[in-house]
């Protein structure tokens, strides 16, 4: 078998596929040629309705949620600047209290130090 018959033998199959998709696409063509015409514009105008209705509550779900989520995030962000804030003044305060027990304890020691000295003097 040569290469020519081949090709040839290809082509015959591409062929046959040609011919039963042109059967195939025919008879759907005679399916909606037997439907009605009007009945088909009717129902893609009514999907078509459908469709506008959809997307009209969907921008109005759009809007309303838009708005309802930027005044939620304005308040988040006043509710953050406020703990800021308290973060603030709360670390300031630590930081006091620290350095208070720090001269507390060195008077302590001191304290301390001097009973010490009055023990032994008096021993």
């Amino acid at each position: 078998m040569g290469f020519a018959t081949f090709v040839n033998i290809i082509t015959v199959i591409f062929c046959l596929a040609v011919l039963v998709q042109s059967v195939r696409m025919m008879r759907s063509l005679d399916a909606v040629k037997g439907a009605s015409l009007q009945q088909i514009v009717q129902a893609l105008d009514t999907a078509t309705t459908q469709a506008r209705l959809v997307l009209s509550e969907l921008k109005e779900t759009l809007r309303t949620d838009a708005a309802s989520t930027s005044r939620a995030l304005a308040s988040a962000e006043s509710i953050r600047d406020e703990l800021t804030v308290m973060v603030g003044i709360a670390n300031a305060t630590a930081d006091r209290l620290l350095e208070s027990a720090g001269n507390g304890a060195a008077a302590d020691g001191e304290a301390d130090e001097d009973l010490l000295e009055l023990d032994r003097a008096a021993a």
